[in-house]
Order: C-alpha cells, then structure tokens, then sequence
C-alpha cells in the first residue's frame, strides 16, 4: 500500500500544473499547486482505503448488501437493478482489504527471492513491482471463480424473491448518524468554499 501512495504522491507531484514554482533544476518543476494536489490525492486514497476497510471489517457483507440495497430501492421502480448493484459494490468493497493483503503476501515472497523495492529511481520501482501485479492479477481472478462458483452452488440468481433472515430497521441511532455525517459534509462544502 505505501508503495502506491508514493507512486500517487510522486505522479501528482510532476504531472500538475501550476503557477507557483517552489523548485526547479533543468525540466523538473515542483509547483505549489502540483504539491496541494499530490497531498490531496493521496490523503483521498488513504482515506478510501480506511473507510472501506473499517466498513467491511465491522460490517458484515450480508448487512452491507441489504442497507445498500434498502438505500437503492426506489431506483427499482425505474427498473434500475438495485440489488444485483448492491450485491457488486459489496463484493467490491470487500476484497480490498483481502486484496492488501495479497499484494504484502506477494511482496515478502518476492523479497525472499531477492526481490528489490526500495532502491532504484521511481521506473526501476515501477518495473520491479511488475513481478507484483502478475501473481496479484492472477489471484484475484482466481477468487473471482472461486467466489462465482460458490454462488452458483447455492443458486443465487439476483433479488427477485429473495427474503431476508433479519430486514434491516431504521433506528434513532442511524438518524444521528445520519445528521452528523451530514453536518460533516455542509462543514466540509463550506471550508472548500470559504477562501485561505
């Protein structure tokens, strides 16, 4: 994960324009704007990250497809496939965290084989993280089948007429919740508004 936030940091960091030039040695250019870009970027990515992975470990993907579902579920009178994109965005979600791992797995395994990460300019980084993305493509596809096996073994076929266990209720402590993550959302559209 570190070394795709560097590789996010360092691509925003060049390939931004700006005006305000803070460095400059021959066609290298670091501006003040590319900087602010770069950090905003990569704090983004962390928090994605982050948030999704505290959804998906306190959260149980049956509990999560059925409130995205609910959430969705006037989209269903314009035929629009709510639970099907539910049941995606869940899937979706959940193996990031898996996929994490699967790339630190990777990468110590390469490291014991003599792999080098760590020296080298940012493209001799970026090749050596080649032997990475091949056995990480490779096992997400993998669980991919895996995962698409057993949902047809237990013959799943989309929303219709599907009931649940447990329906999921509205609470006074989803609507508080509910108003904080707005509140937070006004505070966060009114600081980008207001000027520094």
């Amino acid at each position: 994960m570190k070394w795709l936030l560097v590789f996010m940091f360092i691509l925003n960091l060049f390939a931004t324009a700006g005006d305000t030039v803070l460095f400059q040695w021959k066609w290298i250019r670091l501006t003040q704007e590319a900087l602010e870009q770069a950090l905003f970027i990569t704090l983004r990515l962390i928090l994605l990250v982050a948030g999704t992975s505290i959804l998906t470990l306190t959260t149980s993907p049956i509990a999560l497809t059925d409130g995205l579902e609910k959430l969705m579920a006037p989209l269903r009178k314009l035929r629009f496939p709510a639970h099907e994109l539910a049941m995606m965005m869940t899937i979706a979600l959940r193996f990031i965290p898996t996929l994490m791992e699967e790339t630190d797995r990777i990468q110590k395994a390469q490291m014991a084989r003599g792999a080098d990460f760590e020296s080298g300019n940012i493209f001799q980084r970026a090749k050596s993280m080649i032997p990475v993305l091949v056995p990480l493509f490779v096992s997400a596809f993998r669980r991919a089948d895996e995962l698409a096996m057993a949902m047809e073994s237990r013959c799943y076929h989309g929303g219709e007429g599907r009931t649940r266990m447990r329906e999921l209720h509205f609470h006074a402590r989803d609507l508080v919740a509910s108003l904080l993550l707005l509140l937070v959302l006004a505070a966060i559209i009114l600081l980008e508004k207001l000027p520094l």
